[in-house]
């Protein structure tokens, strides 16, 4: 694979200053249980856990709000 051009770079550095870390520590054998219910709804395990904590966080408002 070709190296990247200075232009990619310049590029790649914007994308990826729009995003901010989160680390997540699980066991071995929890972190391999949510991978492959990712993998099997044909999801990654980034998509799959800010989907999750996405549908968490709307429930939870939803709950909290009056009737």
């Amino acid at each position: 694979m070709a190296e990247k051009t200075e232009a990619q770079k310049r590029a790649q550095k914007a994308y990826m200053e729009k995003f901010a870390v989160a680390r997540v520590r699980m066991e071995r054998e929890t972190y391999e249980v949510v991978q492959a219910h990712a993998e099997a709804h044909s999801e990654s395990l980034n998509g799959f856990i800010n989907r999750a904590i996405t549908e968490t966080m709307e429930r939870d408002n939803s709950t909290t709000e009056p009737l």
